[in-house]
């Protein structure tokens, strides 16, 4: 087997990944689909952490927009986030992946506290690591906590698994002409406002020279595809276009 292109990813996935055919929670078979998914990947040597978000469950900004405090709000989005964390957890573990969760705020019930040096620790025994709870800050989005862990376990790459095949010059719902890009710099992402991710995130990986890819989730191989090397998705880079 051919070394994969990657030896130590950050996977964010969102949410609303874990919906599958419901409006909110947790599809057991998509669940199950994101784990194969995973196990796959990581059959090629890869080391890889996952940050997952909370919005099948909770949104903290969509409550602050129903009267919610917004740091109320975040703080049960955080708690949502854990929910899919230990979802994911017993998935994998099922497997036969070792897994353990990391939150960014002390549940030790449930869970061990983010250590960044722990962490690194678990990537070199071949565990998969999940990060929950975002930053354990309000405010601040799980992309942006995404950004922050890749930078702290030295992660090769971001990828960023979405429900589309990459970034669009405009969405692709609502214009059936929009382009897709093969690869974009973080300069012009910004330039035309594409929102791949929040604006501190974007900011943190392009300065920090991290690149991050885009893709499909639901295209069965992918995450293995892009670990690889193969041509999946839009790359968005530190370079001038």
């Amino acid at each position: 087997m051919p070394a994969p292109r990657f030896r130590r990813v950050l996977l964010k996935l969102s949410g609303e990944a874990l919906i599958g055919k419901f409006r909110f929670g947790i599809d057991s078979d998509m669940l199950e689909y994101v784990a194969r998914e995973i196990v796959s990947a990581k059959e090629l040597g890869t080391e890889i952490a996952i940050v997952i978000g909370g919005g099948n469950i909770y949104r903290g900004l969509a409550a602050a927009e129903r009267g919610v405090d917004r740091v109320t709000g975040d703080y049960m989005g955080m708690l949502a986030t854990v929910i899919n964390a230990m979802a994911l957890q017993d998935c994998l573990e099922k497997t036969g992946v070792e897994t353990r969760v990391m939150t960014a705020f002390n549940m030790e019930k449930i869970a061990e506290p983010y250590i960044q040096r722990r962490a690194m620790r678990h990537l070199e025994r071949g565990r998969v690591i999940i990060l929950a709870a975002g930053t354990g800050n309000p405010y601040f989005t799980t992309d942006t906590a995404a950004a922050l862990r890749a930078m702290e376990i030295n992660a090769e790459v971001l990828l960023k698994a979405t429900k589309v095949d990459g970034v669009y010059d405009s969405d692709p719902v609502e214009n059936p002409n929009a382009v897709r890009f093969e690869s974009i710099s973080y300069m012009e992402v910004l330039r035309r406002d594409l929102r791949v991710m929040d604006s501190t995130a974007t900011a943190l990986c392009k300065d920090n020279g991290i690149p991050v890819i885009v893709f499909d989730l639901n295209n069965e191989g992918n995450i293995r595809r892009v670990i690889q090397g193969d041509s999946v998705g839009t790359t968005v880079h530190t370079g001038e276009e």
